[in-house]
């Protein structure tokens, strides 16, 4: 049996200066950096939803709006158990948490409030997102160091493979607050906002009627950096036309042979334009690359977007991954 083919249909975005996932391929609008994306949301509920939930909601929403899964009333289009939804946070809700035993040390259990206490599951972000929108399917939280977002982004592709779903709302999330700054010393600058892509089967968006963006293409989880990318390159060995790079200290600004892509290749930094992003970068990358596909790569071109994740041969990451993006028409 062929392997189904899992192609992306909708992007969203919550981060202050940028209005669009194709902004993502460019640098921040100063005179938008003031404006929190959180404050798109209104109405009830959201009083006790930490930053990460509200940030996830944002971008959650519109990337489920752009591929058609939901209404203007929030409700899906589709049988709710048909979707599901990966999150891919590091942080996540540790501002709830440590608000939660501090104040269980100071005034014991008693002082903690029942409406905060299921704000203190480490899924609270991907269950919110699935209660507001109905979406009933296979429901997972990563928190897997740096390579957590590609990892989400193929465990949404597992998910619809096995057939546990037909889609998959992929969120990347990392707020900015104290109870992180605190856990995170050694950072003089942290990420705060979402990223979020819709991933479905081919055959699913045909049925629907909506235009595919691009397509997954392989992914590995590895050891080493270099093993990563060429594993997938090996698998696609199409020129790569993006390359969006690891976080790293000392930078990576050129694509080197050994990693496996090309000259002339554009290399985009998103900790650079963004601070480090941790958990996020992976589901970051995936939604640049594909506004790169679906509007900004050179006409004619037949290049493929990787991106990569985790140093792992350095020794101050545990592991890398890799992950190409192809162009929507091809297999």
């Amino acid at each position: 049996m062929s392997p189904i083919r899992v192609v992306v249909t909708g992007l969203g975005t919550a981060v202050r200066g940028l209005d669009s996932p194709e902004e993502l391929l460019g640098g921040r609008r100063s005179d938008g950096a003031s404006a929190d994306p959180v404050d798109r949301l209104t109405g009830r509920g959201l009083r006790y939803k930490d930053r990460a939930t509200k940030l996830a909601m944002v971008a959650g929403r519109e990337a489920l709006a752009a591929a058609a899964l939901i209404g203007a009333d929030g409700a899906p289009t589709v049988p709710g158990e048909s979707v599901g939804t990966v999150v891919s946070t590091n942080f996540g809700n540790v501002d709830t948490m440590c608000e939660t035993v501090a104040t269980i040390a100071r005034d014991t259990y008693l002082a903690t409030s029942p409406m905060l206490l299921p704000a203190t599951s480490s899924n609270v972000v991907a269950s919110w997102l699935a209660i507001t929108h109905g979406l009933r399917g296979a429901n997972l939280t990563l928190c897997n160091g740096r390579t957590s977002g590609l990892d989400a982004v193929n465990w949404g592709r597992l998910l619809i493979g096995s057939g546990r779903v037909e889609r998959a709302l992929v969120v990347g999330v990392e707020p900015d607050n104290p109870a992180v700054r605190h856990l995170a010393p050694e950072q003089d600058e942290f990420f705060d906002g979402a990223a979020a892509l819709v991933l479905e089967s081919a055959a699913s968006a045909a049925a629907r009627g909506v235009r595919p963006l691009a397509g997954l293409g392989p992914y590995a989880r590895r050891a080493e950096h270099t093993r990563a990318v060429a594993d997938v390159r090996a698998g696609e060995p199409r020129a790569v036309g993006l390359w969006c790079v690891p976080e790293h200290p000392e930078g990576i600004r050129a694509p080197g042979a050994s990693l496996g892509a090309v000259p002339g290749s554009a290399v985009h930094d998103l900790s650079a334009l963004l601070g480090p992003s941790s958990g996020a970068l992976g589901v970051l990358q995936c939604v640049t690359g594909t506004a790169w596909l679906a509007g900004a790569a050179p006409d004619e071109a037949d290049a493929v977007v990787l991106a990569s994740a985790g140093i792992g041969d350095t020794g101050r990451d545990d592991a890398a991954a890799a992950l190409i993006l192809t162009p929507a028409g091809s297999a």
